[in-house]
């Protein structure tokens, strides 16, 4: 027994952590919104309740030290009268501390003192700002008990808007039937169920609250007349009395007509009216339980019983089980290689065979049905890329004010899915680069003011599909960046050499920016100058089978572009021939394929290249040249070649091929460092024959190629593997697929 219960113990804790993490990102974005708005009394509210349910949570799991401080700022919250100058940095300062907390909580460590927050709320609270308000407050409201209810300025704000709206605004008193076993579901029913009648604009006590009390008030405004609205509020077994008064008509805005009492008798066929399902999930959402957040709404009636449950359809489930999933439906891509490998023999041997058809028929409808299944499974692991950018305004913001800068955050394209693998392997990179942004591209005010540029600097954050890639992209517009610094900075670190630097485009300069241990600041920060960042960004995407392009115009801004698969798991490759060796390579990155002969190459500074359509193409070989090779004549250099052209950005770059092999749906099997020690292979998979395929990765060949160029050796031939090489790779990938 106390197995089990340990074990729901630590999911409800894995369920906190993942709901607290979600509830302090919205409380960081209400917090920038507060910054730019202050005092909007809408947007503390919501502050307040994002902390209150942190609070609930947090106690249910028994985090006490978490609990208390969340409280403590929920009461503050609360009072009618704050420092609103600095409500904004307590809010920002609160979601740092508890944020600390869960992180000490997960990890089972000392928990960190909350004390420095507790005294910015006493500062909060205590000021001679906002002391006397709250006690002018208090003694209204205690004035005030035997009258009636006391409402916030909001929510007399709200009461007005709706009047001018044509709306009638009613103040409704409840009564709990004293037999009601679930006093807490009871008033969330008579929410959902008033809900339907109109706008809910205030409730006492509070709907988040845990209180038991026996009576319920609320101001609805509604088009409804008081006789309709007090029908809804009649709920057999569960409201023994309705009370409505008229707040204010469209006419009238003042309190007009008699309270209404309503007595609701429980008939004797109507007690099982309520169905349990219902008020069990009321009693849920009501309880301060973990994701109260995302807790559907319980219904008021058996009608709605379908709507409730079709809301409570998500299922939270480990990545792990998703992965072996994925992992399955690409063995079955495997199966599905093997079985049309002997449908075509089958069909050479027997062309006139009447089962032909059929297996060919067979073969169709089973390769349409996986390739749903498969595009089914891989929608599963996708996720917004919203999940990532949102993380970005709260840091942009404390940067920019440590930098001294003033920096807007522009996004777009959140709703872009990627596989949540990626998103999660790309967090570190884009952090990176944001930071760079804001630290070394948006200029100060002073400086943006010389240039004629707005004070405020802007960085746009966006992402899109693009064929089977997903694009994300870091643009500002800042300063730019000076390619002639840049070989400056890089001859002085020792990075180049004045040859090399002479030898460089602008293009290629840019490219420095991502060498190891480079970096133009001239003094090191906390926020940069030390050389790592954008090195660790190149090596990331070349891990992740992507890359990463800069442009750049000086005085106008910088823009970043990240190129992502879709999957790491699946892909379409186009085979090719090497030495009768076979290779792949992402069918997306090819832009045209072109044949040529040996004798139409030319050397240029120790590289081939080719004249194609009017344009020099530098080219690549994966192999080694026909008269160099043991044995081959040098009339072999007359033999017709493929030429695969790749293009990363601006650049272009053709690949030497012997032989196209065809498309080819392929499941790409990690190779491990000791399999294989060269980075310009990727990964390996298996045909359907059996036959072994090496993936290239072409981020790693191109800077191979760019690395020869620029040290003037002899990049161009002999990058692959040698034959023994290959044989210890091919071994290595047939034993892990």
């Amino acid at each position: 027994m106390s197995d089990s219960i340990d074990h729901l113990g630590g999911e409800m804790e894995e369920l906190f952590f993942e709901t607290a993490s979600e509830l302090l990102q919205t409380l960081n974005d209400l917090a920038l919104q507060l910054e730019k708005h202050p005092g909007d009394v809408e947007t503390v509210q919501a502050i307040r309740r994002s902390v209150h349910t942190l609070k609930g949570d947090a106690a249910a799991c028994g985090f006490r030290e978490l609990s208390e401080l969340a409280h403590v700022l929920e009461d503050a919250l609360a009072l009618d009268a704050l420092d609103q100058s600095s409500l904004a940095d307590v809010a920002f300062t609160a979601a740092d501390v508890f944020g600390s907390m869960l992180q000490a909580y997960r990890l089972k460590t000392a928990v960190p003192s909350g004390n420095a927050l507790q005294k910015l709320i006493q500062q909060l609270t205590t000021s001679d700002k906002a002391a006397k308000p709250r006690r002018k407050t208090a003694t209204k409201a205690k004035s005030k008990v035997a009258v009636g209810t006391v409402w916030t300025e909001y929510e007399i704000l709200a009461q007005q808007s709706a009047l001018e709206q044509g709306k009638s605004v009613y103040h409704i008193t409840a009564t709990i039937d004293r037999l009601c076993a679930m006093p807490i579901a009871a008033r969330q029913l008579l929410i959902t169920a008033l809900s339907s009648s109109g706008d809910i604009l205030a409730t006492r006590p509070d709907k988040n609250s845990v209180e038991a009390t026996p009576r319920m008030e609320l101001l609805i405004a509604s088009e409804r007349t008081a006789e309709q609205v007090a029908a809804k509020a009649k709920i057999p077994t569960v409201i023994s009395q309705v009370e409505i008064n008229v707040q204010g008509t469209p006419s009238s805005k003042k309190k007009s007509a008699p309270p209404r009492i309503v007595e609701v008798a429980p008939p004797l066929d109507s007690v099982d009216s309520l169905a349990p399902t219902q008020a069990a999930s009321a009693e849920r959402q009501a309880a301060p339980v973990i994701a109260e957040t995302k807790a559907p709404e319980p219904v008021a009636t058996a009608t709605h019983a379908s709507t409730s449950a079709s809301s409570e359809n998500t299922l939270r489930v480990d990545a792990e089980r998703i992965d072996n999933l994925l992992n399955l439906v690409g063995e079955l891509i495997i199966g599905k290689s093997m079985l049309q490998q002997a449908l075509n023999q089958f069909a050479r041997e027997n062309p006139k065979d009447a089962m032909r058809g059929k297996f060919a028929d067979a073969m169709a409808f089973q390769a349409r049905v996986l390739n749903d299944l498969q595009r089914s499974v891989m929608k599963v692991r996708m996720v917004p890329v919203e999940q990532l950018f949102r993380r970005f305004p709260r840091m942009v913001r404390d940067i920019a004010k440590h930098c001294g800068k003033q920096v807007d955050l522009l996004m777009s394209g959140q709703d872009t899915d990627l596989d949540k693998s990626l998103l999660d392997t790309i967090a570190e990179p884009l952090t990176h680069m944001v930071r760079n942004s804001v630290s070394h591209g948006i200029e100060s005010p002073e400086e943006r003011a010389k240039t004629g540029k707005a004070p405020r600097g802007t960085i746009h954050l966006r992402s899109h599909h693009q064929g089977n890639q997903v694009v994300v992209e870091i643009s500002d517009d800042g300063r730019g960046i000076d390619a002639q610094r840049l070989k400056t900075k890089a001859l002085q670190q020792g990075i180049i050499d004045a040859e090399e630097a002479a030898r460089m485009t602008d293009t290629e300069a840019l490219e420095l920016i991502f060498r190891p241990g480079f970096s133009t600041a001239d003094e090191i920060t906390e926020i940069s100058g030390r050389g790592v960042g954008l090195d660790v960004v190149r090596s990331v995407m070349q891990r992740l089978k992507g890359s990463v392009e800069v442009a750049s115009q000086l005085g106008q801004g910088t823009t970043f572009r990240l190129k992502l698969p879709l999957t790491l798991a699946i892909i379409k490759a186009l085979l090719f021939r090497v030495e009768q060796r076979l290779y792949a390579i992402p069918l997306n990155a090819v832009a045209q394929i072109a044949r040529a002969r040996e004798s139409e190459l030319h050397r240029v500074d120790q590289y081939e290249v080719l004249q194609l359509r009017n344009q020099v193409l530098p080219l690549i070989r994966l192999g080694n040249r026909p008269d160099e090779g043991p044995g081959e004549k040098t009339a072999a250099v007359s033999q017709r070649i493929f030429i695969l052209v790749i293009q990363a950005g601006e650049r272009k770059l053709g690949l030497i091929v012997d032989a196209l092999e065809g498309e080819e749906e392929l499941v790409i099997k990690a190779l491990d460092d000791k399999t294989v020690a060269t980075d310009l292979v990727g990964g390996a998979s298996i045909l359907g024959d059996g036959r072994v395929v090496l993936i290239m990765n072409l981020a790693a060949i191109m800077e191979r190629f760019s690395k020869s160029r620029l040290n003037r050796t002899d990049g161009p031939t002999g990058l692959l593997l040698t034959h023994a090489e290959q044989a210890h790779v091919a071994a290595h990938a047939g034993g892990q697929a």
